[in-house]
């Protein structure tokens, strides 16, 4: 596929997208800017990550941390979430790249963060990733870990919590994970009370059922396959 064909793909599939948004936000009797898209770019290379920067999403996602190291050096000014498992010994390197840091998948993880942010003499948001959908091949606290964590994110200095992250199960019908959204959403309200805090931000919704979790107040959409069919 040529360059202006990959673009002009890449373009359609953009505004779909956006479409498709707008009109779950109208359905919902929300504002269509309340949610904004994440390009997840973990599944083509930098020349296309950087194309979909020039087409207006600065918001791209990443899994993998070297990938996001690469990537960010190619694309300035993009905003780079880290939505994937980190392991604590890459934390150090990836936080420079990080402008939000998605999957926070346990306290260990939390520790390292803080520790690293702290030498860096930088403040990170964060979001706190839940395990919604109960599969054991998925990260992230269960719903009962939430009183666990309370005290953990009143002691931080250096991250900033601004909400929660979740994935449901994949289904062939979306409608099935309206209650997996829903569930993530009651939990960041339980636990903005507990806080004491806003936690404005929920990372829910991918390309299959992105159009529910916006229904159900998501504010952050990752989408990636639905993005790049028939672009790379």
């Amino acid at each position: 596929m040529t360059g202006d064909n990959r673009e002009n793909t890449l373009k359609a599939n953009l505004e779909g997208i956006r479409s498709r948004m707008s009109a779950a936000s109208l359905r919902a009797g929300r504002k269509s800017g309340e949610t904004r898209l994440v390009g997840v770019t973990k599944m083509v290379d930098s020349t296309l990550a950087g194309l979909l920067f020039t087409l207006g999403v600065h918001d791209l996602g990443e899994s993998r941390p070297q990938e996001l190291w690469h990537k960010s050096a190619q694309i300035p000014g993009a905003h780079w979430h880290f939505i994937g498992h980190m392991q604590r010994n890459k934390v150090e390197q990836s936080l420079p790249h990080i402008h939000l840091f998605h999957s926070v998948d346990s306290l260990r993880l939390l520790e390292t963060l803080e520790s690293c942010a702290r030498k860096l003499d930088r403040k990170l948001p964060f979001l706190l990733e839940f395990n919604i959908s109960a599969e054991q091949s998925k990260q992230g606290f269960k719903p009962v870990d939430l009183d666990s964590v309370v005290e953990p994110l009143q002691k931080l200095q250096w991250l900033q919590p601004t909400g929660l992250m979740g994935m449901a199960a994949f289904e062939e019908n979306p409608e099935k994970c309206r209650c997996s959204f829903r569930l993530l959403r009651e939990l960041r309200d339980k636990l903005s009370q507990k806080l004491g805090l806003a936690l404005p931000e929920l990372s829910m919704g991918m390309s299959n059922d992105f159009e529910i979790a916006i229904e159900e107040g998501s504010t952050l959409v990752r989408i990636g396959s639905t993005l790049w069919e028939g672009v790379s």
